[in-house]
């Protein structure tokens, strides 16, 4: 079965740094696009980062400079390096897949941004 398992996450004053892992099985991970997006409690998710099969990467304008998405084909993962947070960066992080034949979301991981 298909498993996008998200790791990392956790609390961090504001300014500090975390970096998010998603470790992806029963898909061919070189093929896939991958993604990491938020969700506010009583919101819609939102795009954060993504990352194309062939390495092309979009960030949201509220992370851009401070976030980088990055992947390692051979070990089928994705990474979420995060610096300079801040606190209206809490949320809950997915990891996503996507291919032609489907998409996929992992569990989340919760981040929390407090001092």
């Amino acid at each position: 079965q298909v498993q996008l398992v998200e790791s990392g996450g956790g609390l961090v004053q504001p300014g500090g740094s975390l970096r998010l892992s998603c470790a992806a099985s029963g898909i061919i991970f070189s093929i896939n696009d991958m993604g990491w997006y938020r969700q506010y409690p009583g919101e819609q998710r939102e795009l954060v980062a993504a990352i194309s099969r062939s390495g092309n990467t979009n960030y949201a304008d509220s992370v851009k400079g401070r976030f980088t998405i990055s992947r390692d084909n051979a070990k089928n993962t994705v990474y979420l390096q995060m610096s300079r947070l801040k606190p209206e960066d809490t949320a809950v992080y997915y990891c996503s897949s996507w291919s032609l034949k489907g998409g996929y979301w992992g569990q989340g991981t919760q981040v929390t941004v407090s001092s």
